[in-house]
């Protein structure tokens, strides 16, 4: 069968470019070594899944046995004196079987279900300790496609494949060794279809493999094209583009279409091949099978039981050979997993990082340089300054002049390229991560919000806060009484990013959520931009009030918007322009 007759669809350059690109190919090898330390809390079960099969296969070969001697020694001779007892030891067998197939099936998938948990949290672990480039370069949609699907395919891989394959081993040993039991010449002569089994398999499997890794590519690809358009329908309703968003997701639906009829075109041709090889197989044994009958070599209850006997290995081998397919699909997903676990973190904590309790608050910036990774220019270079409790520090600047990037930096999303930043007199690497987050609050410009009540999302800013602190801070942030006036009060949900609300509303919220949190350094990055001017000014009066007594580090490219700033530092193409105290160096 020629490659030919089995198209393998390839995505043009312009759709990986605009959508999701393939994951890196990985060995199955490497992927199992990189996989099975997951599974193992859950290790110790796999003996007993593994008995529980070899039990079911044994029963399985021992009820076959059954109609041997039905024939053998019952229909032929018509003895029907043993028939209550043989068919007493049939339903005995029948019973046991379904009690050891209830056990393995239950056990299984408990194995692999706890497996799938264990391996989708810490895999959802290892994103949340990703930096924010790494979801500024990523499509929202592929990442819970991955999260997901992805995930499920590689439990298959991992426990469920190797199960299926001891499943598969152990009727070959059972049904093979009932074979040679009953006629060793017959049994060698029915096994010359393995070879042909095993070589059609490993001929379809590698077409699969390519077939299944678009398969993957298409399901993240249309994930994010539709988080993507969705998340942005006003947008895309306003400039009536809905016909756009369409066309593109069925683009993307269009190639998984493509790769899955790939994937049915291989499968219908696989399975009535494999049936092609097991009937040559049975028509050799029919017709050498039955000259032993006639030679007395083999009983007709036994040529007919290893009939039984062959189809039932067939069976097994067929799918251990299959399984070749379902390793590459599975590995497939894999892949894209492997892929993000690949990504590491930007920081890393020290061994011998300690907690700072609660900080005064001084920060100092000593000639700090940064450069974003995958990136050549510096954002940042040579920036000096310093700022205590009670102090506000005002960066100004235009867009991409690094006032943002002062803010990841002490937040430690970042460490510096060059120069240190110290909290308290110490290097921001000395500290543990939540000891320096925990002295922190932010506020970001967007004044993003939860999907859950406003209570929830006040709450957001520190663990274990009281209802009365809550109501404290929200009152603080003037926004207790817009609370109050809304449907459900503190209850009321506030809907996807906060949506339910107004720009200000959202803003106070946030507000109050960096009230309650009380920490001794507080970021505002750009806490005004897109407020209306009565909205703005409404919040400023909140803001004062969050300010006093913290150290404050203001982002704006506005001086008037802040009237409070103690000190002020202009940035320009990430240098120190000016400032009130001695820092950086200008261009």
């Amino acid at each position: 069968m020629a490659n030919s007759s089995i198209r393998i669809p390839h995505p043009t350059a312009a759709e990986d470019h605009a959508v999701v690109t393939a994951a890196p190919e990985v060995p199955v090898r490497e992927i199992f070594r990189r996989f099975w330390p997951y599974a193992r809390p859950y290790r110790r079960w796999i003996p007993v899944v593994v008995l529980l099969v070899a039990l079911g296969s044994a029963i399985e070969a021992a009820t076959i046995w059954i109609y041997k001697v039905l024939i053998d020694d019952v229909l032929m001779p018509k003895e029907f004196g043993l028939l209550f007892w043989v068919a007493l030891a049939y339903l005995g067998l029948t019973l046991l079987d379904g009690i050891i197939s209830f056990c393995d099936e239950y056990l299984s998938a408990w194995v692999g279900e706890r497996f799938l948990l264990s391996l989708r949290t810490e895999f959802f672990r290892h994103l949340q300790g990703l930096p924010p480039h790494f979801f500024d370069r990523r499509k929202l949609g592929d990442l819970i496609s991955r999260l997901s699907d992805d995930i499920d395919v590689v439990e298959e891989l991992m426990l469920s494949g190797v199960t299926s394959a001891l499943s598969y081993t152990f009727q070959l040993v059972f049904f093979a060794g009932a074979l040679f039991y009953l006629d060793w010449r017959l049994a060698l002569l029915s096994l010359f279809v393995v070879p042909l089994f095993w070589t059609a398999a490993r001929y379809f499997a590698g077409l699969m493999q390519r077939v299944v890794r678009e398969e993957r590519r298409r399901a993240g690809s249309i994930g994010a094209v539709a988080e993507e358009s969705l998340s942005n329908a006003t947008l895309v309703q306003a400039y009536d583009r809905q016909e756009e968003q369409v066309a593109r997701f069925h683009r993307e639906n269009l190639g998984s279409f493509a790769a899955e009829m790939a994937a049915t075109r291989l499968g219908a041709l696989f399975s009535p091949l494999i049936n092609l090889i097991q009937l040559a197989g049975l028509l050799v044994v029919v017709v050498f099978g039955a000259w032993q009958v006639s030679r007395g070599v083999l009983s007709i209850g036994g040529l007919l039981v290893f009939m039984v006997y062959l189809s039932q290995l067939y069976g097994p081998v067929q799918g251990l050979s299959s399984l070749l397919n379902v390793v590459y699909a599975a590995s497939a997903g894999a892949e894209r997993i492997i892929e993000f676990l690949d990504q590491h973190p930007s920081v890393r904590e020290r061994e011998d990082a300690f907690d700072l309790g609660r900080a005064q608050g001084k920060i100092a910036f000593e000639n700090v340089s940064f450069v974003y990774p995958q990136t050549e220019g510096a954002s940042l270079s040579n920036v000096s300054f310093e700022v205590g409790p009670g102090e506000v520090l005002a960066l100004v600047g235009e867009s991409g002049a690094g006032k943002s990037t002062i803010a990841k930096l002490l937040l430690r999303f970042y460490d510096p390229t060059e120069g240190q930043i110290l909290f308290d007199g110490h290097d921001l690497k000395a500290l543990s991560l939540r000891s320096l987050r925990q002295n922190v609050a932010v506020l970001l410009q967007e004044g993003l919000l939860f999907d859950g009540t406003v209570y929830e999302n006040i709450a957001y800013g520190k663990r274990g806060a009281t209802r009365e602190e809550i109501v404290r801070a929200a009152t603080a942030a003037d926004a207790h009484e817009f609370i109050e006036a809304l449907p459900d009060g503190y209850d009321t949900v506030v809907g996807q990013r906060g949506r339910l609300l107004s720009g200000g509303q959202r803003q106070r919220i946030a507000i109050a959520r960096a009230m309650v949190r009380d920490a001794p350094v507080l970021i505002l990055d750009e806490p005004t931009t897109g407020l209306d001017g009565e909205s703005a000014r409404r919040i400023l009066e909140p803001l004062r009030r969050l300010a006093e007594g913290r150290t404050t580090i203001i982002i704006s490219h506005d001086l008037s918007e802040m009237p409070q700033a103690t000190h002020t530092a202009t940035l320009k193409d990430g240098y120190v322009a000016s400032s009130s105290r001695a820092a950086g160096r200008a261009r």
